[in-house]
Parts: structure tokens; sequence; C-alpha cells
């Protein structure tokens, strides 16, 4: 059962994950380009210069605000992560039981068989 619901929460995260991998590409794209238009604003000495960086940046930024709902991309994506460490870490682990009058063993074995 553990594993079905790791199923369709996967599956609802990559359903997510892909539609906003368009929004996602876009974010990144923009925070990329007002990182390079933050350095040739530092860069630039002339004051017109500076203003036409300023009126790009801004241009750029409200690009990037427009497709903020793309975190929710990365959420789905970080959730898929989870979902498929979850996935890989479980195991079906079986009890030997073991015929011995090892009272350390005999609590081993009934603790085991509380925490299922």
């Amino acid at each position: 059962m553990k594993k079905f619901m790791l199923f369709i929460g996967g599956l609802v995260a990559i359903i997510v994950l892909l539609a906003n991998l368009g929004p996602m590409v876009l974010l990144g794209l923009s925070i990329w380009l007002l990182y390079i238009i933050f350095k040739k604003f530092k860069r630039s000495d002339s004051t017109a210069a500076k203003i036409g960086w300023i009126i790009l940046g801004l241009l750029v930024a409200s690009i990037a605000f427009s497709n903020i709902y793309a975190v929710i991309g990365l959420v789905a994506a970080y959730a898929l992560y989870l979902i498929y460490k979850n996935w890989r870490n479980h195991d079906d682990s079986v009890v030997e039981v073991v015929d011995d009058d090892d009272p350390f063993t005999n609590f081993e074995r009934q603790w085991v068989e509380l925490n299922k």
C-alpha cells in the first residue's frame, strides 16, 4: 500500500513538474539575464547606459515575476526527489524466527514484531 501511495504521489509530482516546465525555463532564463544585466550595469560608466540597463532590468524582472509560479514546479521536483529516495530506501524486511533461549534474541524479535 505504501508503494502504491508513493507511485500516485510520484505521478502527480511528474504531472505538475511537466506542466510547469516552460515557466521554470523562463524563470531560470530571466534570473540569468538579470544577473548579466546587473554585471553590465556595474561596469557601465555613463548615466545614459546605466538608465538603459535599469530599464532593461525592469523589463526582465517583470518577466521573472510573471513566471514566479514556476516555484510550484521546483517544489514538485523536490517532492519527486523525496519520493524516489523513499522508494529506494523502502525495504520489506523479513524477520527470522529463531528458536533460541537467549533473552536478548527473543527481546529483539518481539520488539520488531511490536513495531510492525
